[in-house]
Parts: C-alpha cells; structure tokens; sequence
C-alpha cells in the first residue's frame, strides 16, 4: 500500500518537478531558496498527498503548496534581522564604450520583466510562461479571478510600456551612433 502511494507520488507530483524549480528561480531571491521552498514544497506534498483528488491538476496544487510555503518564508524572514555579505557585492561592470543593440536582447526582457510589481510578474509568469489558465491562477494565488485577470492586464500593459522605452531608448542610441559615425553629428 505505501509503495503504491510512493508510486504514485513519484509519477504523479515529480512530473511536474521541472516547472515547479523554473518558477521557484523566477520568483525567488536566489538559486539556494528557491531550492528549499521547492523541497518544502515537496515534503509538505508527499505528506498531503492522501488528500489530493486523483484527477485533478496536480501542477496547480504543487503550485498552491509552493506559493504558501514561500508566503510562510517570507513572513519567517521579516522576522529575522537584517543581514547581509560583502560576498554578494559587486562593482560596477559597465564599459565606458556604449554597447547599443538594434533589437531588443533577452536581458533587456529578462530586466524589464524582473522590474515588475511581484503580484503582476507572478501572474504573467503562471500564465504566459507557465500556461496555467485563469483558473487555476486563481486557486494557486487564492484570489478571484477577476483579480488574476486584472493582474495579467496591468502586468502585460507594464512589460509592454517597459519594453518599448528600452526599444525606443536602444533605437534611438543605435541611430544616434549611426550618425556619429558617419559624421553627421
């Protein structure tokens, strides 16, 4: 009996491991927490899994246990004093020559999308990268779905307007260096 419930476990919940690390990278600080939550997020789901409905979205549920072990984080770590290390600081990396790509690059988006309110890139993430529907936004953040689909509007309206000054911006250097080297500057 358990090694049939083991067997299940494996088969039905680490199907989804992958997807469940990617998102945890993308919404925490670094690599190390993410993977904690995502093994938190597992224990409490093998402990839990007598009571998942066969069935049912398991990558949603393992997402709903994800988001409340890392609200449970969080809340733990507001708690606890600020520290820091020196370790983590870095200087400045930037060359004084002025590197300007014509198109957009994947850090560009990457950048624009990491600067979005947590609420908003959370929703854009579950459901554009992800591919979760709106429903099942709604039950892994527990909120309604009026509200995932107001998150995912405003989310996409930002990203879009973040991206297209970094576009302009790019274009307009790009041409600016243009001219500059053809001497009509």
């Amino acid at each position: 009996m358990v090694r049939d419930r083991k067997e299940d476990f494996d088969r039905i919940a680490f199907a989804h491991f992958r997807e469940l690390r990617r998102v945890a990278l993308r919404v925490c600080e670094d690599r190390e927490t993410a993977d904690d939550l995502v093994q938190e997020t597992y224990l409490r789901a093998w402990r839990l899994f007598d009571k998942f409905e066969p069935g049912t979205n398991c990558r949603a549920w393992l997402f709903q246990i994800f988001f409340y072990v890392r609200a449970e984080y969080r809340r733990n770590q507001a708690r606890q004093p600020l520290t820091f290390s020196l370790d983590h600081v870095k200087e400045s990396t930037l060359s004084s020559e002025v590197d300007t790509p014509s198109d957009l690059t994947l850090t560009d988006v990457k950048l624009a999308f990491a600067e979005l309110p947590e609420q908003f890139r959370i929703a854009v993430l579950l459901s554009d990268i992800e591919g979760l529907r709106y429903q099942e936004i709604a039950q892994v953040l527990d909120v309604p779905v009026g509200t995932v689909m107001s998150r995912l509007s405003r989310g996409r309206r930002m990203l879009r307007t973040k991206l297209a000054k970094l576009s302009r911006t790019t274009g307009d250097l790009c041409s600016l260096e243009k001219h500059k080297k053809s001497g009509r500057v």
